[in-house]
């Protein structure tokens, strides 16, 4: 396909608009994020070099969650050049109508959100993983550990002085079962074995049923529910688990497929996956939501007027995504609906502009 001249004009037009308006937000959030580690390293002896780093490794991940707005206040920037230097009404002249440029806005859209899915977010989710990796060893959580292998799950924590280690077989909801529990001192002495059928982790305090205590030189003793104080809660290891930012593409399917062979629940995974699968439609539609804006309300001159419309929009749009997004991981919808039902809902809104948009 040849590419005319005034349509390799726009789409210049619009990528300057976008890498200004990117190099904006990434300014506005690395002095933001700065501020966030160098109050996180106060209490430390480190130079301040360590809070640029961290936030240097931070940045792109934050970029790239807000990479929505940016696509829709870079489309809103786009057409107020086009307004302010007339070139809207030299285009019409020579026969390039406003779905003309909607068909490029569409188009260039969908193709940046391509390479920022398969190319930006994998190098943002490997500096987020050095920057997850870096920061835990200045946290005082360093001490416990959660992990998932072919095993299960395994947790070590450190409680009143012991050393704990907990393996389960299946994590599901607020329940561990068929898990295991070492207890050691801080020597590193097993002290003894706990051997429960479930646990609910709903708190710190677990309540684990149908337990054998195995103790040193000590006869196994049988309880039908025990309190076992520790570090985790459901909460926490979901936390764990769900900066699923730091894992790039491949890693995400791969850690998909060890869940399920674990039994463990893949909900928050397969949101992630579908978020990212439906990234490019999502870029696209907000810079549509920002061109049908552009074209059918009375230009302002005041570029502040303007821009304050797409930032109560992007918010607007922000919660309709988180809330709907919200019943899938709650699971009240389907994850695949709660993903791709915002995007529908915001695309069917554009097409009821859409059809009368050269009448403007």
């Amino acid at each position: 396909m040849i590419i005319k001249t005034y349509q390799q004009y726009l789409i210049k037009s619009l990528l300057k608009n976008i890498f200004l308006i990117s190099c904006l937000f990434l300014i506005l959030s690395f002095l933001l994020n700065i501020l966030e580690e160098i109050k996180f390293f106060k209490n430390l002896d480190l130079g301040i070099s360590y809070s640029f780093l961290l936030t240097f490794l931070n940045v792109p991940s934050i970029l790239y969650e807000i990479f929505p707005f940016i696509f829709l206040i870079s489309t809103q920037m786009f057409f107020v050049n086009l307004f302010e230097k007339e070139e809207l009404i030299v285009l019409k002249k020579h026969g390039v109508d406003n779905l003309v440029l909607i068909k490029i806005l569409i188009i260039t859209s969908l193709v940046c959100g391509i390479l920022i899915v398969s190319l930006f977010y994998t190098i943002s989710a490997q500096m987020k993983h050095s920057y997850l990796s870096f920061k835990n060893k200045f946290t005082d959580d360093k001490k416990y550990l959660a992990v998932v292998n072919e095993n299960g799950l395994w947790i070590k924590d450190e409680v009143d002085n012991s050393i704990n280690i907990i393996n389960a077989e299946i994590f599901e909801n607020d329940t561990l079962k068929k898990l295991i529990i070492t207890q050691m001192d801080k020597d590193f002495n097993i002290v003894k074995t706990i051997i429960g059928k479930s646990a609910n982790i709903q708190k710190n305090t677990w309540k684990i049923k149908n337990v054998e205590v195995h103790e040193i030189e000590k006869s196994k003793v049988s309880h039908d529910q025990i309190l076992f104080k520790t570090n985790f809660n459901k909460e926490k290891l979901n936390n764990i688990f769900s900066n699923l930012t730091s894992l790039t593409f491949f890693e995400l399917l791969s850690m998909s497929k060890d869940y399920n062979q674990l039994g463990y629940s893949t909900l928050e995974i397969n949101s992630h996956l579908h978020k990212l699968y439906s990234f490019p439609i999502y870029l696209m539609i907000m810079s549509l939501v920002g061109g049908i804006l552009m074209l059918n309300i009375k230009y302002n001159k005041s570029k502040i007027v303007n821009i304050t419309i797409g930032i109560i929009l992007s918010v607007i749009i922000y919660y309709l995504n988180y809330f709907i997004n919200l019943l899938g991981t709650n699971e009240k919808l389907p994850i695949i609906i709660s993903i791709w039902l915002p995007h529908l809902i915001l695309f069917l809104f554009c097409l009821t502009f859409l059809i009368r948009i050269n009448e403007n």
